[in-house]
């Protein structure tokens, strides 16, 4: 665990150095420019807004594996920490759509803050899993704050003229780097490895949003920013299936108090 958390820390040192002393670099406006503006049905960037209810059926069906009592959690805590989770991922379906619908910094909050939420609430999931259920639960709530504090920060400092997305970019850094650096302890739970799916999934979806244009001149069917949508909402699915499959392999040394949930989990096959 020691190598773990010196990597956790130099991390957060990097990222925070990044932060605080990178030069200010305001959200580029052609960030906004879409390939894919066609109006279909009525409703203007079709395609990049339909796209988004893969988040809100993938947050359905993770709130509900979340919930149901025979899905294994150790503690009640690492279960609520998961709620987050896939709450924030209905939040991003809403956001995101809000925003495509008509794209541009004053909306794009609404789809980095609840993206943000998912991101840390993650970050936390894995804590809870990899190191202790009490870390998870009491890291939940700093890093959801300071995840939203870096997109209040890019809002603010865009409407005083002077945008700096920094801090948000090196957050999302620290955030992937975290979970790769979780990703390589052993999960209390059985396929612990669909950490490193989810990772990939979101770095292809990276990789489609990059080449946008590119994708939707291939054939004019589709976008490289509708198929991100499509395959980081994917990565949510896996995580809920493989979350309603995963069994207790590695037992609490010390459980916390938490009623059924240690039950439950302690009698599982």
């Amino acid at each position: 665990m020691t190598r773990t958390l010196t990597a956790l820390f130099l991390l957060t040192v990097l990222a925070v150095g990044i932060a605080l002393l990178a030069p200010s670099l305001a959200q580029p406006l052609a960030y906004h420019a879409f390939a894919d503006r066609r109006t279909l049905l009525g409703i203007p960037n079709l395609l990049d807004v339909a796209s988004n209810a893969a988040f809100l059926l993938a947050a359905i069906y993770g709130i509900a594996v979340t919930l149901a009592s025979r899905t294994a959690f150790a503690t009640a805590s690492e279960r609520w920490t998961f709620a987050v989770f896939f709450g924030a991922l209905a939040l991003t379906a809403i956001g995101s759509a809000w925003y495509h619908l008509d794209p541009g910094n004053e909306r794009l909050f609404w789809d980095r803050l609840p993206m943000t939420v998912a991101f840390m609430s993650l970050v936390a999931t894995q804590l809870g899993e990899r190191l202790e259920p009490r870390v998870g639960a009491i890291a939940l709530a700093p890093l959801l704050l300071v995840g939203m504090l870096t997109v209040v920060h890019w809002r603010t400092t865009e409407r005083s003229g002077d945008g700096n997305i920094v801090p948000y970019v090196a957050l999302q850094l620290w955030a992937l780097g975290a979970l790769t650096i979780l990703a390589m302890r052993r999960s209390r739970y059985s396929h612990g490895a669909v950490i490193f799916a989810v990772i990939a999934l979101y770095s292809v979806a990276k990789g489609f949003e990059v080449f946008d244009r590119a994708i939707l001149d291939l054939g004019g069917v589709v976008s490289g920013h509708t198929l991100k949508h499509l395959v980081a909402a994917t990565s949510g699915v896996v995580l809920a299936w493989t979350l309603a499959r995963r069994r207790v392999v590695v037992a609490l040394t010390a459980p916390e108090p938490a009623g059924r949930d240690v039950l439950a989990a302690s009698r599982l096959p």
